[in-house]
């Protein structure tokens, strides 16, 4: 019984670390990851660099977005920040 009271404190530390810090940051992972699976062509995205851009056509690893009429990069997929359904056609 000795044993167990001197772990209690290490073992609710590790409690309250892991559903305050652990599972809240595996929940965003798996969501961005189900984001990231879901692009399709014509999606409206901002990259981590910023960029407002159009997907154009999703390959395995990379998409192809379209920044403006004459521009078309390729761009790694964990580098997509999230879609954005407020971009106008105008902006983009």
């Amino acid at each position: 019984m000795n044993a167990v009271a001197q772990f209690l404190p290490l073992i609710l530390l590790f409690l309250i670390f892991y559903f305050l810090i652990i599972r809240p940051q595996q929940q965003q992972q798996k969501a961005h990851k189900e984001m990231i699976d879901s692009l399709a062509k014509g999606d409206k995205i901002i990259t981590n660099g910023g960029l407002m851009a159009e997907v154009v056509k999703v390959e395995e690893d990379f998409i192809k977005i379209k920044l403006n009429d004459n521009i078309i990069v390729r761009l790694v997929k964990s580098s997509v920040a999230g879609k954005d359904e407020f971009i106008s056609s105008k902006d983009a």
